[in-house]
């Protein structure tokens, strides 16, 4: 189930305009390994996916109906938080509007099709009825004698995008829910392929013309080769398909192509000097947004994993002379740095009766090919951020690390109370 996992949640992400390769999908929801350059929010996306369809295989295993609600909290992990994006007014202008998530839509959504027609879907007071028609209409198919689990699920996907009920992740809602429903029917999931997606909207255009069977063919089709790699599979022979293999040896072709410059005493020294003075402040403002939550808090730094003294003149670095390179303490000619943590310890939530601290880290982790930023916040989610030595993380990452944040600072004391 694996192999349909990461290519699943690759296509189907990619498909909408995610800019993670295939093996930079593996890598990550394996190994926790980020793309350099590429977006927080393309990240997000990948690892949100990923769960939700965790979430749908440990549901398949019951009897878990498909509802309203249902789909609602499955959009809710698919987006996670709210966001802003780039949209066009009905008249043709650009504009920007905000996300929510797990809600119907509360303004009206449409696309432009290959002739630059707008085609509009169902409106934000039409919706709720129409989601509840949805439904409706799958009970009374799924309750019929002779169901043929391959058109309800790939019918389901039609009627679901006409209706378009959320303000964005529509068309990752509409595959996820369709392959709940073959899966409850023991087939496996259908994967629609980047490459092959003109042809996936070509045959939902065909059934806006009224040839649904078109559509219904279409994910036929990639039922077969889905079910030719589960029995693959299941025999032990390779399912590993030549264009996976064809895009890990592209992804290996781009990162000879550049050669980044690795650790060195210097970059570690001007990385650090840069963290200090640029980038820590700002996630410091965000942290301190809790701190009149608390009755204390306590500041502690680890250098590789040793407390370092706090003595104020010694928390700025020092370039001494071309023998020495000092900061925090340690002459990096001399000694590598391999991790600082900036730790706070928060003691004593106000009004209540729970006495746990909590503990909040700042994590610069110098490895040899590039530093990573890491966030952590009680029990919540790792916060992780690799970047370049060369080039120091944008402000717009900056900004989406922050809202993630807040949003784990919020949710732990939560936790607490």
């Amino acid at each position: 189930m694996q192999k349909f996992r990461f290519a699943w949640t690759y296509h189907s992400c990619t498909i909408e305009g995610n800019s993670l390769t295939y093996a930079e999908t593996k890598a990550l929801l394996l190994h926790g390994i980020t793309a350099q350059g590429k977006p927080l929010r393309d990240h997000i996306e990948i690892t949100s996916h990923d769960e939700a369809v965790k979430w749908i295989e440990d549901l398949v295993k019951g009897d878990y109906p498909l509802t309203e609600s249902f789909i609602r909290e499955l959009h809710t992990l698919l987006l996670k938080d709210p966001y802003e994006v780039q949209a066009i007014t009905p008249e043709g202008k650009p504009t920007s509007r905000r996300i929510a998530v797990g809600q119907y839509k509360t303004a009206p959504n449409h696309v432009k099709t290959v002739t630059g027609e707008i085609f509009r879907f169902a409106t934000p007071e039409e919706t709720p009825a129409k989601m509840h028609d949805l439904i409706a209409w799958f009970r009374s198919e799924s309750e019929g004698i002779d169901i043929n689990p391959i058109i309800l699920a790939a019918e389901f996907h039609y009627r679901f995008i006409r209706i378009h009920p959320f303000d964005d992740g529509n068309g990752r809602t509409a595959r996820i829910v369709m392959n709940f429903i073959l899966m409850k029917y023991g087939y496996p999931p259908v994967v629609i392929k980047t490459e092959d997606k003109e042809n996936y909207f070509s045959a939902l255009r065909q059934a806006d013309a009224g040839e649904i069977t078109s559509f219904i063919n279409y994910i036929a089709e990639n039922q077969i080769r889905s079910l030719g790699i589960m029995l693959s599979g299941a025999k032990g022979e390779n399912i590993e398909e030549e264009d996976d293999v064809l895009k890990e040896l592209t992804l290996l072709k781009a990162s000879l192509k550049k050669e980044k410059p690795t650790k060195s005493p210097a970059l570690a020294y001007y990385t650090i000097n840069s963290f200090i003075e640029n980038i820590k402040p700002l996630f410091d403002e965000t942290i301190e947004q809790i701190s009149d939550l608390f009755a204390e808090s306590n500041i502690s730094i680890l250098v590789n994993g040793e407390y370092y003294a706090i003595i104020p003149e010694d928390m700025k670095s020092k370039l001494s002379d071309d023998k020495s390179l000092e900061i925090l303490g340690v002459d990096l000619y001399k000694q590598d740095i391999s991790d600082i943590v900036w730790r706070t310890d928060y003691l004593g939530l106000k009004g209540a009766n729970n006495k746990n601290k909590l503990q909040v880290d700042i994590c610069l982790i110098l490895e040899e090919a590039h530093p990573i930023l890491r966030l952590n916040v009680g029990s919540q989610k790792v916060i992780q951020h690799v970047y370049d030595y060369e080039s120091p993380i944008g402000k717009q990452s900056i900004n989406s690390i922050q809202r993630q944040l807040l949003r784990n600072l919020t949710n732990e004391v939560k936790s607490m109370v």
